[in-house]
């Protein structure tokens, strides 16, 4: 399955000069991360080496090299949202999650992450899902995330 993702992002967008992102981005967009196999495909596609695919990969955050969670729940740990309360809500969603920043709960269900400014600071903490953006306390997010496999809805 990797393989034929790999295959159609090259396909697509291959033949653009300066086409390693967009490639990179039809990977992640079929699957959901950068699988190892496809550092070397890409680089031999695209007459690159593997070091520059690879660091490419490594410095943009939203490339992973693992498949993500079924939901990803973003957390600001900028300092307007440590003022108001950030460091506490993501101790208690790491507790109740069992996972640390960076990685993905037992079971597959969420994948925390870390992020610097949601551009909100008003409304802080704040978080985002795969879902919505919104603000949050730590009971609140830290209860809805441990209690369903699924992210929150939003109210119509």
């Amino acid at each position: 399955m990797s393989s034929d993702a790999i295959d159609q992002a090259l396909a697509q967008s291959g033949h653009l000069p300066g086409g390693l992102l967009q490639v990179l981005h039809g990977i992640a967009d079929r699957l959901g991360h950068i699988p190892a196999e496809a550092i070397g495909r890409v680089a031999a596609a695209l007459n690159l080496s593997r070091a520059e695919v690879h660091g490419v990969v490594s410095f943009y955050h939203d490339f992973r090299s693992e498949p993500p969670g079924r939901h990803v729940l973003k957390l600001c740990r900028a300092e307007a949202c440590q003022a108001m309360g950030s460091e506490a809500l993501a101790g208690a969603l790491e507790r109740r999650l069992g996972c640390k920043f960076g990685e993905t709960s037992p079971g597959g269900a969420v994948t925390l992450e870390p992020v610097y400014c949601l551009g909100n600071c008003a409304a802080a903490p704040r978080s985002c899902s795969t879902v919505s953006c919104a603000a949050a306390s730590p009971a609140s997010a830290s209860t809805a995330w441990s209690t369903r496999s699924s992210p929150p809805r939003r109210s119509a």
